[in-house]
């Protein structure tokens, strides 16, 4: 029951950072979507922020939010 959270959630959370216009909006988003989702499934919020926030700063490099 676990899995299918955490996959809605990162899904829905790369839907909401592709939408901001740069790098700073998108890591700021992904850090409090990262944070959120680890908290609410018993993960560290601070790991969840971090590896959000690195998620929003570096998802156009790799051609996801473009």
């Amino acid at each position: 029951m676990r899995k299918p959270f955490i996959i809605l959630s990162f899904t829905g959370l790369m839907g909401t950072v592709a939408a901001c216009d740069s790098d700073a909006e998108r890591g700021l988003v992904g850090a409090a979507g990262g944070a959120a989702v680890a908290s609410a499934t018993g993960g560290s919020a601070v790991a969840g922020g971090v590896i959000g926030g690195a998620a929003g700063v570096f998802c156009d490099d790799v051609g996801i939010c473009k």
